[in-house]
C-alpha cells in the first residue's frame, strides 16, 4: 500500500521510528492506525451505553478488565 502524507505528518512518523518508538515507518503507522481502530470502536460502545444503558450481564466487568493481564497488554499496545 502506497500511502502519501502530509510533511508534518511524516516528520511525525520519522520522530517515532529515531526515538525507538517504532521499528520502521510501517510499524508507526499500524500502531497509530491500530489506536484509531480502538478509539473508533470505544465511541460506539459509548454510544450504544449511552443509548440502552449497561449491559446487566457486563457490570462489573471494567473493574475486573482493569486489574487483569487485559489492561496490561492494552497498555502494551500504545
Amino acid at each position: 500500500m502506497t500511502v502519501r502524507l502530509s510533511d508534518e505528518s511524516a516528520a511525525f512518523i520519522d520522530e517515532q521510528v529515531e526515538g525507538g518508538t517504532a521499528a520502521s515507518r510501517a510499524a508507526a503507522l499500524d500502531k497509530l492506525v491500530r489506536r484509531e481502530i480502538r478509539r473508533v470502536r470505544a465511541m460506539q460502545d459509548a454510544l450504544i451505553y449511552a443509548r440502552e444503558g449497561e449491559d446487566p450481564e457486563l457490570s462489573g466487568f471494567h473493574e475486573a478488565a482493569a486489574r487483569s493481564r487485559l489492561a496490561h497488554d492494552a497498555d502494551a499496545d500504545r
